[in-house]
């Protein structure tokens, strides 16, 4: 085997890393994911609980299926979606836990905002409000 054979391993690892996490970039997707950490819902269910409309709640859990991120179970005549592994849910915790000097950074970037939008729009700490 030769470097190269290892860099594309690599290659292929972080591509797939990537697009697990792309996953969870959106913030939609995210709160869908945010709201099956509880358990099993119908996508009335989570639209309500993500404060999603019911057709965008269906494409995004399209796209989340699609990542291997969700599983759906039909129940009579609903469709219940849940995660599809208990560490999806602590993905989601370990992002709570970051501590706050680094979610401070996480707010600050903005070179990969898909909106295009700046750190204005993050949550203001009581001191920068004070200052603002």
């Amino acid at each position: 085997m030769t470097n190269n054979t290892f860099l594309s391993a690599d290659a292929r690892a972080i591509d797939l890393k990537a697009k697990l996490f792309r996953g969870f970039a959106d913030p939609s997707r995210l709160s869908i994911v945010e709201a099956l950490r509880e358990g099993a819902l119908t996508v009335g269910e989570i639209a309500e609980e993500a404060g999603l409309s019911l057709s965008n709640t269906s494409n995004h859990l399209r796209c989340l299926a699609e990542c291997g991120l969700v599983r759906s179970e039909r129940d009579g005549r609903y469709v219940r979606y849940e995660l599809s592994d208990e560490r999806v849910a602590g993905l989601v915790a370990l992002a709570e836990e970051l501590p706050a000097d680094i979610a401070g950074g996480v707010y600050a970037c903005t070179r990969y905002d898909s909106g295009g939008t700046d750190e204005t729009d993050a949550p203001q700490t009581k001191t920068q409000k004070e200052t603002a």
